[in-house]
């Protein structure tokens, strides 16, 4: 896992791309993993990894740290905790955005 530095995103900076056979995937963390890049891939396919890093996201009334990876084809997906270890497995349905628990 590799760590970046980035700038926070504002409340309604980000679009989606989801539509029937697409679907997006936050991923929440705690504030320590600001930086962390966190690699996803579809469970049978562990080696076509996509990842994106953590970054705080201002809303409101808090700020959030967490990861957003879109679009993904819809299906099932492992969530790498380092490059050999997986951290968990999340579905994603189509026209959708799944929330994952770091």
């Amino acid at each position: 896992m590799h760590h970046h530095t980035s700038h926070p995103s504002a409340q309604g900076s980000v679009v989606l791309d989801i539509g029937e056979d697409t679907a997006a995937l936050v991923i929440h963390t705690a504030p320590e993993h600001d930086g962390l890049e966190i690699h996803v891939s579809p469970v049978d396919r562990p080696e076509q990894r996509t990842h994106a890093a953590v970054r705080p996201r201002h809303l409101a009334d808090r700020t959030i740290h967490c990861v957003l990876i879109h679009p993904l084809p819809a299906g099932t997906y492992t969530v790498w905790n380092n490059d050999s270890t997986p951290h968990g497995t999340v579905s994603l349905t189509g026209g959708s955005v799944t929330e994952y628990h770091w």
